[in-house]
């Protein structure tokens, strides 16, 4: 017999696994803008050295971020997917 979360425990679950996609997309948006103003900054400020350096810090900047967010978003997923997985086994029981 295959047991199923009762039904506010499954909107629970479906409301956090979206609100965690929701965080690793924002992660990636913000990886994507800072990406994008530091090319431009180095594009349109080439003679500022001050602000040339900015832009490549920005651009710099953007892979951490997107790989922090990456990192956050399948750690979460996993201890979400474990313990939805320890739900269903103590209801089976």
């Amino acid at each position: 017999m295959s047991a199923e979360l009762p039904f506010a425990d499954q909107l629970a679950l479906d409301r956090t696994i979206l609100a965690n996609r929701r965080t690793w997309l924002a992660s990636a948006r913000t990886s994507l803008a800072l990406f994008v103003s530091g090319a431009s900054f180095v594009e349109f400020f080439a003679a500022d050295k001050m602000i040339w350096m900015l832009g490549f810090l920005f651009m710099g900047g953007a892979a951490p971020v997107l790989a922090g967010g990456w990192w956050h978003f399948r750690r979460t997923d996993a201890a979400l997917r474990e313990r939805a997985a320890r739900c269903l086994r103590e209801l089976e029981r």
